[in-house]
């Protein structure tokens, strides 16, 4: 099947990224939601993206339109009929995925595909949870997914051919790269990424350094961009522990085991950017360490 029209479950930082990318390489895109006012969060965050890349002058104003006029959005799972590729971008929490794809199989198509944007959790077992696990596939997108260049592309155990094709020539379209990843537990990127954070976590637990001197140490020793606390806000704690947690039990090493400290803000609802206070305080002008 050639895929026209992609369907994107959830309109959160991921998903509305996702509607964004595949919307601008051409394909029709339904982007659905539970939450109304996320749709509508999501659809101004698309459109104030697609003007700074219109300002930056990376696409025209003709392309901006036509981007937006490739979107729809709904509430429903029904409006997934039409999809050829349906990509599920919620929460990185294996049973509320489960759920989401227990009601939008009955929606879809009979040769339709299904992805999932998990950052850790088995498509395997995801798969299983469908009623097409040969149309199944992992692709991992990177956030901000309108400026990264990455998709991990991830087979299932019953993952076949076509689907995996499919998979790259859509990967291809976007305009991004795809990295072919084995289906162990946070596949490549996490896998060795959410341990340095954790890491950085328990050096801050264990007071070796401050939130800001952690920070200043990885970016200026290791020439990394952002350091790995300031990123774990930008990724969200409450996904980082999720991943943790992933790695932990499904590979039953104690070295995956998440710091204290990062249980302890999720605990306290400090998720990072999106809560406005992790490892910053992100209320005033600029961020402050909050530690």
């Amino acid at each position: 099947m050639q895929v026209q029209t992609i369907g994107v479950i959830g309109a959160g930082q991921m998903g509305n990224g996702i509607a964004h990318v595949c919307a601008l390489a051409g394909y029709d895109v339904i982007l659905t939601d539970i939450a109304a006012e996320a749709l509508e969060k999501a659809a101004a965050t698309i459109e104030r993206n697609l003007d700074r890349q219109v300002h930056r002058e990376r696409i025209t104003l003709d392309e901006r339109d036509a981007t937006l006029a490739r979107i729809q959005t709904a509430t429903d799972l029904a409006a997934m009929r039409d999809a050829d590729l349906a990509i599920e971008a919620a929460t990185e929490n294996e049973e509320v995925k489960r759920q989401i794809f227990a009601a939008l199989c009955p929606h879809l198509k009979q040769g339709a595909f299904v992805a999932t944007n998990t950052s850790s959790i088995s498509i395997t077992r995801l798969a299983s949870s469908t009623d097409r696990p040969e149309h199944f596939i992992g692709l991992h997108f990177m956030n901000p997914v309108p400026v990264m260049k990455l998709v991990e592309i991830i087979r299932g155990i019953a993952t076949d051919e076509p689907t995996y094709h499919m998979a790259q020539e859509v990967v291809a379209k976007l305009g991004k790269v795809p990295a072919n990843a084995e289906d162990f537990p946070a596949f490549i990127v996490n896998r060795v990424l959410l341990p340095m954070i954790n890491e950085a976590v328990y050096t801050l637990y264990e007071g070796v350094g401050t939130v800001e001197a952690i920070d200043t140490a990885m970016k200026l020793g290791a020439n990394h961009p952002m350091g790995p606390l300031e990123l774990a806000d930008f990724i969200g704690l409450d996904t980082c522990l999720s991943i943790m947690q992933v790695l932990y039990e499904g590979l039953a090493d104690t070295k995956y085991r998440p710091c204290p400290l990062l249980v302890k803000y999720v605990e306290a609802g400090w998720l990072g950017r999106k809560s406005g206070r992790g490892f910053y305080d992100y209320s005033g002008e600029a961020p402050v360490p909050t530690r």
